[in-house]
């Protein structure tokens, strides 16, 4: 299956993903120690990485949400109380954000970040499994091949110079149809089980732990038989912006 790409799988399974090291512009942080697998014309990569030691950032020079899947990472913006993050927990980075990072020990994590010229939002912003959830909108009758789902979300983080949301994110069973995705969306999945099917019919099975990226416009169809949680990000347009 190649319309979603797997980040992470909390078994330790192999990845079909292709990844590659690079920086996400000439200011990255972590452009030493990214994975890239998938970088869009609206400028938004998604991918994993690794770090022990220590980084200073005067700036964090563009919005990133992450979350880690092995070890602790302690992050500190100035003016506010230190974040540390284990396995299964996140936060989201905004852009001019003074920070340090640090990792005493070696610590893996998935990202998806996004360029923003003029960022609306600084500061570390947690990511909650235990999350203030409201009732959210479902889904239209015509994609669904069974009940409507219950749905609701926590959006905790918005940028609306990248079009850049992150929180989140419940639902009861359901099954949809394959059809294009309607933005750029990353997904941690916290609890449950999800089948993504492909318009050739294979199915792609991800579980809690699981991290995916699936690109605006793929075609991919949705299963869960029970509750499903995730923390998502989710880009509703096609930003026009120009990296170095």
């Amino acid at each position: 299956m190649t319309v979603a790409f797997v980040l992470h799988r909390a078994d330790g399974a192999p990845l079909s993903t292709s990844f590659r090291r690079a920086a996400f512009g000439k200011d990255d942080p972590f452009g030493r120690i990214r994975e890239i697998a998938w970088e869009g014309p609206d400028s938004m990569i998604a991918g994993r990485a690794s770090l022990i030691g220590e980084l200073d950032v005067a700036s964090f020079p563009h919005l990133e949400t992450i979350v880690v899947v092995e070890g602790e990472l302690t992050l500190e913006a100035a003016g506010e109380a230190p974040l540390v993050l284990g396995p299964q927990t996140g936060a989201v980075i905004g852009g001019g954000t003074a920070l340090r990072v640090r990792a005493e020990s070696r610590v893996r994590f998935v990202f998806c970040a996004a360029a923003c010229e003029r960022p609306t939002k600084r500061g570390l912003i947690p990511l909650r499994a235990d999350a203030d959830f409201k009732p959210s909108a479902s889904l239209p009758a015509e994609v669904l091949l069974g009940p409507a789902p219950q749905c609701r979300s926590d959006n905790v983080f918005t940028d609306d110079a990248a079009e850049y949301l992150a929180g989140t994110w419940d639902s009861t069973p359901y099954h949809r149809v394959v059809r294009p995705h309607r933005v750029n969306e990353f997904m941690h999945l916290l609890a449950g089980s999800v089948r993504f099917a492909a318009p050739d019919g294979s199915v792609l099975s991800l579980g809690a732990g699981d991290a995916l990226f699936v690109p605006q416009g793929a075609p991919v169809g949705w299963e869960s038989r029970d509750r499903v949680a995730k923390f998502y990000v989710v880009q509703n347009v096609q930003a026009s912006i120009e990296r170095d």
